[in-house]
């Protein structure tokens, strides 16, 4: 792989202090790249709750800095069942039961590539953010508008508070509803700013691991998919293995009416979405979670990840649904392959090809995930057009479609993207002549 350039005099601008931003952040550490870290919130904040991670992303951790795949492996958690390393879920019927009056036994899906991991969210920002320099974050800093139009052609930040800072490039990693997607899409396809509801909405809880086992016996301690009728209920181990993540999903009988993104419902009405269809041990496992509907939204048609030198990664690029436990994978993907190349730009003409180079490989990947988990979505909840409630045909399916994912050759990527980065760099020089340093 070509080595990167023994100097870099750009300086980038990151907005968002989630997976997505801290990830990169921990590259261009690694890259030599200046950096300043926006954050909206007064301080490092953990959004969610359990966060599973397949082998590509595990990859991209220690592709992006060593040291963060080894404080990972401190604070993840697996299947605690013996032998049960490989398997990513096992699926069940959500109904009473959990489908054994049927004779259905739970039906694993996994991959010998794949190793079962998973952490809670907190844990996984603490061991991101003590990677980085607490003098590269600044807290407080709400965006209200990026243009690359500032002085000495730089891209210019104005936040809230009236500060308005510039910079070679901005990255926004602001999430599905940050400014930066405004930046990027709005002039040239300006209906693909906002997010898609994807029809489905969550409620969300962590259970101490011993409340869940007394609640679900056997079932409690590995991953589970329970599966039903417009409804789909993942359980998983967290906290290594002390607390258990749940994600109970619904489909929705409309549409997302609601100004927020999140709707606050009574305790009651939160039950009633599940308990005529699931069985009776799931529906304890709500006295965890808020009443609250998490609304899920994507975007299925991101036709570019940048504009000049303004760029999106993660959710602010391609949010998903959560059916390919890939999200959070993606976010890592994205922030290997982005602070890989720039680590090759000399100087801030050389950004808008990196930005180009990791557009072309990390894109058509990214948007693959979005729509394959969306359809995904569709097998958890027997809405599938083809396979319906034919759950022999559904394991068979989830036994195959995540190896596209879990199988991709990340070093390839990378060594890929030094590739086209260069030969843009060759291009350019032979056209303008050899750039000064």
């Amino acid at each position: 792989m070509p080595g990167k350039p023994a100097a870099t005099t750009v300086h980038i601008a990151i907005v968002g202090a989630g997976i997505g931003g801290l990830a990169l952040a921990i590259g261009l550490l690694h890259q030599n790249v200046s950096f300043t870290l926006y954050e909206s919130a007064a301080h490092y904040s953990a959004v969610g709750a359990g966060v599973g991670l397949g082998p590509t992303a595990l990859r991209a951790m220690e592709l992006i800095d060593k040291r963060f795949r080894q404080l990972y492996n401190q604070i993840s958690s697996g299947n605690l069942t013996p032998d049960k390393e490989h398997i990513a879920m096992e699926v069940l019927y959500a109904e009473d039961g959990f489908g054994e009056r049927r004779g259905w036994k739970p039906a694993p899906f996994g991959a010998e590539c794949y190793t079962r991991t998973s952490a809670h969210r907190r844990d996984l920002l603490d061991v991101m953010t003590s990677l980085i320099p607490r003098e590269r974050v600044r807290f407080n800093k709400r965006v209200l508008e990026v243009v690359e139009a500032g002085e000495n052609d730089t891209v210019r930040i104005t936040f809230d508070d009236g500060e308005v800072v510039e910079a070679d490039a901005v990255i926004g990693c602001d999430g599905v509803k940050g400014p930066t997607r405004q930046a990027v899409l709005a002039g040239r396809y300006p209906d693909q700013v906002k997010a898609f509801y994807s029809g489905k909405y969550v409620y969300r809880a962590i259970i101490p691991m011993e409340n869940a086992q007394e609640i679900l016996g056997d079932y409690a301690g590995d991953a589970k998919a329970f599966v039903g009728h417009k409804v789909n209920i993942m359980t998983f181990p967290i906290s290594r293995g002390t607390e258990l993540n749940l994600v109970a999903i619904k489909i929705a009988d409309s549409a997302w009416i609601h100004p927020q993104w999140t709707n606050e419902v009574t305790r009651e009405e939160m039950v009633a979405d599940f308990a005529d269809v699931v069985d009776r041990r799931l529906v304890r496992l709500l006295h965890w979670a808020k009443p609250v509907q998490w609304s899920l939204w994507h975007h299925p048609g991101t036709p570019t990840y940048y504009n000049g030198r303004i760029c999106l990664l993660g959710d602010s690029a391609h949010a998903t649904t959560p059916h390919q436990a890939s999200g959070a994978g993606q976010c890592l993907e994205d922030a290997l392959v982005l602070s890989s190349v720039l680590g090759l730009a000399r100087d801030r003409a050389e950004i808008t090809n990196a930005f180009k180079v990791y557009d072309d490989i990390r894109r058509p990947r990214a948007q693959a995930v979005v729509t394959s988990s969306q359809d995904a979505g569709q097998l958890y909840t027997f809405t599938h057009p083809h396979l319906g409630e034919d759950m022999d045909r559904i394991v068979d399916n989830l036994n195959q479609r995540f190896l596209w994912i879990w199988e991709h050759d990340l070093q390839a990527d990378v060594e890929l993207a030094h590739q086209q980065f260069m030969g843009l760099a060759q291009m350019s020089e032979t056209t303008h002549g050899p750039l000064s340093l």
